[in-house]
């Protein structure tokens, strides 16, 4: 007799799935056929991961937001930031202190007739 021509038959559903379905940790009948097939190696994780390096997020301020601190003299660091961006136009003469700065910002700063440390 070749297949099942009954409604309970068909599919895979009434031998529990198809290939090593229903193979899990908790099939306690299933886990003695399949150390002896497999071995240990088929149960817990395996392999190691890599631990990803930590990104280290910039903090920046254009030129634009300068004006909201009212002074020539800036020392961006000690404010808590990291670099300068360019965007905006310088209304005075600024002198800024600051570890990192754009090229277009150290250019509209200096045109004004300020400079960056």
């Amino acid at each position: 007799m070749h297949g099942k021509g009954v409604k309970k038959g068909r599919g895979a559903g009434n031998r529990g799935g198809r290939g090593m379905a229903g193979s899990g940790k908790r099939a306690g009948q299933k886990k003695s056929l399949i150390l002896t097939t497999y071995g240990n190696a088929y149960f817990g994780k395996h392999g190691f991961t890599r631990p990803r390096k930590s990104i280290r997020k910039i903090l920046a301020i254009n030129i634009e937001q300068l004006e909201n601190y009212n002074k020539e003299t800036i020392n961006l660091t000690e404010l808590g930031y990291q670099k300068l961006l360019g965007k905006g136009i310088p209304n005075k003469k600024y002198k800024i202190t600051v570890e990192l700065f754009s090229k277009q910002a150290k250019e509209k700063i200096e045109k004004a007739g300020g400079s960056i440390n």
